[in-house]
């Protein structure tokens, strides 16, 4: 007999009500269990820590002060639950805070634009594939940080750019060679070498993905 799949733990952080509701209706209805939602940054960081879940969506500006509050009580939580899963929604690409929220190299990172999320199924893909350690990068944040170019980032040719690109956005080596036209066989070639010029050593290839991606997005000027 075979065991039903566990729930994911999800803590959801928005201010406005309908988005809030909507965002608690639709991961329900796929398979997540939202243990609680907050309104503010400082009831967010207490839930965070109250309840460790499998992954947290968060608003980057909430009530008190409308500017970073999601953020910085994401990060916080991170610093004392190291590795603690966390997708943003923003209506704004805030360089420095996808910088921040991967400032302790740790993976289970998303940063997602709200007008950009249209697709459930991709949008319920990018919380899952955090929830699993990995990221979820809106091709926008990506192309602003990307635009910024500086060692290592300079050692990649523009194709490596485009396929590192891809892999910060969650997709597989097939969905990156549909994407470009090209083989599997040429996007491992092409993944190898990002892999060489960032100098991450061999270990498990979703980690070297991971900070593949970790690496180029701290590198645009101020990160750390």
């Amino acid at each position: 007999m075979r065991t039903a799949p566990t729930s994911l733990r999800t803590v959801v952080a928005e201010d406005h009500v309908l988005l809030r509701d909507g965002l608690i209706r639709l991961l329900g209805a796929n398979g997540f269990d939202v243990v609680e939602a907050v309104d503010n940054g400082p009831m967010l960081r207490e839930a965070l820590l109250r309840h460790r879940p499998d992954v947290a969506v968060v608003d980057v500006r909430l009530p008190p002060t409308f500017t970073d509050e999601g953020l910085v009580a994401a990060i916080a939580a991170r610093r004392d639950v190291p590795g603690l899963p966390v997708l943003v929604l923003s209506q704004y690409v805030e360089q420095l805070y996808a910088r921040e929220l991967l400032a302790d190299q740790a993976g289970g990172v998303g940063y997602l634009l709200k007008d950009r999320v249209g697709n459930v199924d991709e949008f319920v893909g990018a919380v899952r594939r955090v929830a699993a350690g990995g990221t979820a990068m809106d091709a926008e944040v990506i192309g602003q940080l990307l635009g910024r170019r500086s060692a290592p980032l300079a050692r990649l040719t523009a194709r490596e750019r485009e396929v590192l690109e891809l892999v910060a956005e969650g997709r597989s080596n097939a969905a990156i060679a549909s994407a470009l036209f090209v083989t599997d066989k040429a996007v491992g070639k092409h993944i190898t070498g990002i892999f060489t010029k960032l100098d991450l050593p061999p270990s498990d290839d979703d980690n070297r993905r991971v900070r593949a991606v970790l690496a180029y997005l701290q590198a645009a000027p101020g990160g750390r």
